[in-house]
């Protein structure tokens, strides 16, 4: 019955702290690294280019827009490929968020990623 107490609480201080949903960047490896991603970007951080592939799902009618931490679109790409590669040249120093979008605009997926120069 202690075991199971120690348990239950422990789900409970997880599911508030937002660890089991993922949300958390706690410890080496967070809880969002064990959930299936559509796409895959690398390196992060970047400094020339970063290039975004998909995993899984693809299909050529989504969009990809990159946004400054301030929120401003910086960039979109309409009708993207298996594997896109992005220039960064034009990119300032900064955190820059990433959302995959179907063709009726529901965000599929997002992420972040650091632009170091």
């Amino acid at each position: 019955m202690k075991n199971f107490t120690l348990l239950v609480l422990l789900g409970l201080i997880l599911h508030f702290s937002g660890f089991s949903q993922g949300k958390s960047d706690v410890g080496p490896i967070a809880a969002k690294d064990f959930t299936a991603r559509i796409i895959k970007f690398y390196p992060n951080p970047a400094t020339t280019i970063i290039n975004f592939e998909f995993q899984k799902g693809y299909d050529k009618s989504y969009s990809l827009q990159i946004y400054n931490f301030l929120g401003k679109k910086v960039l979109e790409l309409n009708n993207v490929l298996i594997t896109n590669q992005v220039n960064l040249n034009d990119f300032n120093r900064g955190v820059y968020i990433f959302q995959l979008r179907d063709k009726s605009g529901k965000i599929i997926e997002s992420g972040k990623f650091q632009v170091s120069k």
